[in-house]
């Protein structure tokens, strides 16, 4: 029995860069930076003062204000960047078995700004302040669960949460589930509103953030010598998989296909790789075993690239280990030098990169890139988007506790 293919017909972002699909992809080819002195609270007592905020966005564009005010805010990012890969699909909920279509949607840390808000309640007046809603608010599958509320989704429906690979695990799941026949279309992707005073406090005792406080546009700097740790973002994005022949019959526009996952554990440490990035390595390994091509057939990585010391060397060792000569051949881009580190949302919304990459045959570029260092010696696409024809591509995430995810992607064909 041949498997189902699995096409992507759908797509919405909400990121530091754009606030909608186009947006997004004009300030990649830009080299936009979405990094700035933080906002959403006064960071001036923390030794990083500076994210990638999503700005100026209304989520009463989106969600009615009452129940606005019963959600977290990435459950608002959430469901707006549903509503737009659901508009932009085309789907007429009228017209499918909604029973045949689900939502496996992530976060990686779920409803952070209502936990601190709670807890601050409930220090100030005792438990009788703290709200009602203040579960449902923080849950980190609550998001999936609001998106199928709002379409009437009665199909497969639960959350991933692996850190930084949560929405690439999302995506995996929502492509195996209709390659196995388990639904015919998936909403799904992730989210994440974590710039918080606990959560730059907690990165900045891991030492994990960038300190360049003085300079925070040019501070996610991947596989450059001077990286120093890197620059927290936020947002979503959503992707709608649908499975070929149904997206052919109604007449779908393709954005292109999803044909292979690779999954697998460090089992070395709760935040650093394992050496030479052996996870990685098998990871990439088995989406491209899993895809049916051979390793030469990849053309193009959006690479974890977080621009942390240990993360771009050692994605650097897996990709020349497992590659060999063809990784000097590859185009390879973070591009989180722009975004920032969606942690939970990054795998959505690389994705999507990586998809209008092989759409547009153009390698979005790795910003801030002046002098590699000396282990990082690959082309990694700096400073300029690179016009080149594309067929395959993979997207790698990486994530706390040894999660690694590889998605790989094809130019869609008939």
């Amino acid at each position: 029995m041949s498997k189902r293919r699995v096409v992507v017909t759908g797509l919405g972002a909400l990121t530091p860069i754009g606030n909608n699909l186009e947006d997004y992809w004009n300030a990649l080819l830009e080299g936009k930076s979405g990094a700035a002195t933080i906002t959403k609270f006064d960071p001036s007592g923390f030794t990083t003062q500076f994210a990638c905020e999503v700005k100026n966005f209304n989520a009463s564009d989106y969600i009615d204000i009452k129940a606005l005010k019963r959600m977290d805010p990435f459950t608002h990012y959430a469901l707006a960047t549903a509503q737009m890969a659901m508009d932009d699909s085309g789907i007429n909920l009228d017209e499918i078995d909604r029973d045949r279509m689900g939502v496996i949607y992530g976060s990686g840390i779920g409803g952070m700004n209502t936990w601190e808000t709670q807890h601050g309640n409930f220090i100030k007046g005792g438990p009788r302040r703290i709200s009602p809603f203040f579960i449902p608010m923080m849950i980190s599958d609550i998001a999936a669960g609001h998106i199928s509320i709002r379409f009437g989704l009665k199909g497969p429906n639960y959350a991933t949460t692996s850190a930084c690979a949560t929405s690439s695990h999302a995506i995996a799941d929502a492509f195996i589930m209709i390659q196995r026949d388990s639904a015919d279309l998936m909403v799904t992707g992730g989210t994440e509103a974590s710039i918080t005073p606990m959560a730059i406090g907690g990165f900045n005792s891991a030492r994990a953030l960038s300190t360049w406080n003085d300079r925070p546009e040019v501070a996610s700097r991947p596989f450059d010598k001077d990286r120093s740790g890197f620059v927290m973002g936020e947002g979503s994005g959503t992707l709608v998989l649908e499975e070929l022949e149904h997206a052919k019959k109604r007449g779908a526009k393709i954005y292109g296909e999803i044909i292979g996952v690779g999954l697998s554990a460090d089992a070395y440490h709760v935040t650093a790789p394992a050496p030479e990035g052996e996870g990685a390595f098998r990871s990439m390994k088995e989406a491209v075993r899993d895809g049916g091509i051979e390793l030469t057939d990849v053309d193009y990585i959006n690479a974890h690239g977080t621009s942390t010391l240990l993360n771009d060397k050692n994605e650097t060792a897996a990709i020349k280990n497992l590659f060999g000569e063809h990784a000097y051949k590859m185009s390879i881009s973070s591009t989180k030098s722009m975004t920032g580190h969606l942690l939970g949302a990054a795998g959505a919304i690389e994705s999507i990169a990586a998809i209008l990459a092989l759409k547009n045959s153009i390698v979005p570029p790795t910003m801030h890139l002046d002098e590699p260092s000396p282990e990082c010696d690959l082309d990694y696409t700096p400073h300029k988007p690179v016009k080149k024809e594309l067929k395959y591509a993979l997207s790698n995430t990486f994530g706390f506790g040894g999660h690694n995810a590889s998605l790989l992607f094809k130019k869609y064909e008939e």
